[in-house]
């Protein structure tokens, strides 16, 4: 990004307009994570959107840029669940029609809430890949503006609204903010923010290890497939990241860790005991690569949690996974394949 493109970043993200429907959201200190030797932790609690996602930014960011005449034809998005309702929300806010593809396999909250916002919505294949692929059909044949769920500059830039507000929120040093990653607009526009704003906070991703796109492109150089996403962390997962993404993540990015089912388990257990909110898996992978990280020295560590949009009923498979209170989950223990240590990938610039 040159000095004024970087330039205008900032303005866009400064000058947002995304609290029309979202609101800032508490920076909220974690002693319980914090304790035994770890770093001072706190989280960005964005499961406490309306709609309980950060996705509500980048979706209304995106349709305000529309111009009255785009608006008029509607727009269309695919989605797992929590882009669909900030879509659906956005739309309904500015008075746009909105079209939503969603996998067969998105969970029923999620689905239900999309519909309840005034959405049309397509439950379509097996995969983000395969509902992409209709809604984009759509977007051609019937004229709808496509507000691709990640690899969109709007939405990127909305979502980076997140970055200013913990920058603002936390004035002091931040060693690093740890972020969930899918298709990599988060982190994307996060990275882009600080790096511009506090270059010498770390901006590390967190992502399963059976949905790893971005440590796979970072590692390649360019985004490559995954072939047979996870669907247990069904929020990110993604087959590949974006274009959009791809640069801003090789030039932000600090490091990207991997964590297995057992360990996002562990991690909504531990949200839930810090905070009393049960948190989705995707909404966990913060918090789970912390103990993936080296021991912090020069400040504190950002976890942002990204969403609360998890089906009632997958809880008790959470709880079987995870470690009871005082003990921690193990990979061995719960028959899963383990992640090495060694599974990050630090990104040089």
């Amino acid at each position: 990004m040159t000095a004024a493109a970087q330039d205008a970043f900032v303005r866009a993200v400064d000058t947002s307009p995304v609290y029309a429907l979202a609101r800032e959201t508490a920076l909220q200190h974690a002693p319980g994570l914090s304790a035994g030797g770890a770093p001072d932790v706190w989280l960005k609690r964005e499961d406490q959107q309306p709609w309980f996602s950060f996705k509500i930014r980048g979706a209304v960011h995106a349709v305000a840029a529309l111009a009255p005449e785009v608006r008029q034809r509607g727009v269309v998005a695919a989605s797992a669940g929590n882009h669909a309702q900030g879509l659906a929300a956005a739309a309904r806010h500015f008075g746009v029609t909105a079209s939503i593809v969603m996998p067969r396999a998105t969970p029923a909250i999620k689905v239900s809430a999309v519909r309840a916002l005034g959405a049309h919505v397509r439950l379509v294949g097996d995969t983000f890949a395969d509902a992409e692929r209709t809604a984009a059909h759509l977007a051609a044949t019937r004229g709808l503006t496509l507000v691709h769920p990640f690899d969109d500059p709007r939405v990127i830039e909305g979502q980076a609204t997140i970055a200013a507000e913990i920058l603002r929120q936390h004035a002091g040093p931040i060693d690093a903010i740890v972020v969930p990653v899918g298709g990599g607009g988060l982190i994307a526009g996060i990275a882009a923010y600080v790096k511009a704003r506090r270059p010498g906070v770390r901006v590390i991703g967190v992502e399963p290890i059976d949905s790893d796109a971005l440590y796979r492109a970072l590692r390649a150089g360019r985004p490559v497939p995954v072939a047979s996403p996870g669907r247990f962390a069904d929020g990110v997962a993604v087959r590949q990241v974006g274009r959009h993404v791809f640069p801003l993540a090789v030039a932000g990015v600090d490091q990207v860790v991997r964590v297995s089912r057992a360990e996002i388990c562990d991690a909504m257990r531990r949200i839930f005991e810090e905070t009393r909110a049960i948190v989705e898996p995707a909404g966990a992978l913060g918090v789970a690569g912390l103990g993936r990280l080296a021991a912090s020295r020069r400040g504190p560590v950002v976890a942002v949690l990204t969403g609360a949009n998890v089906d009632f009923d997958r809880l008790a498979e959470v709880a079987r996974r995870s470690a009871p209170r005082g003990g921690r989950a193990t990979d061995a223990h719960r028959g899963q394949r383990r992640v090495p240590e060694a599974a990050a990938v630090s990104c040089a610039r």
